[in-house]
């Protein structure tokens, strides 16, 4: 019975966190990513446009990426072709979970 107990209150907790960590996804958006991305997604912004930043409203750049790459986008940042960093990592300062929250932040832009 404790074993039950515990099994079932595990689950909880693993739902409870994975809940909070999409509910956080937004203000770690706008805080971290907005400024380049824009509040809209459509990079819009001076340095999305200085980068060429694709606009993550387009149905075409959504079905380009899976979340997978996404996922190593933001953890491990996008350089340039010819190499220079154009955006920078977040491993270690942001936990895998946020960094899921932020793809599907990146998916719901979709069709806006």
């Amino acid at each position: 019975m404790r074993t039950t107990i515990a099994l079932i209150g595990t689950g909880l907790l693993v739902l409870w966190l994975s809940a909070a960590a999409l509910a956080g996804a937004p203000e770690t958006f706008a805080g971290k990513c907005a400024g380049c991305h824009g509040k809209d997604g459509k990079g819009q912004t001076a340095m999305g446009k200085k980068f060429n930043i694709k606009d993550l409203t387009d149905a075409k750049v959504q079905a380009a990426a899976k979340d997978a790459d996404w996922e190593k986008a933001i953890s491990d940042g996008v350089k340039d072709a010819a190499g220079k960093t154009v955006m920078y990592g977040s491993k270690g300062k942001i936990s895998p979970e946020d960094i899921k929250g932020l793809v599907k932040v990146c998916r719901d832009f979709k069709g806006k």
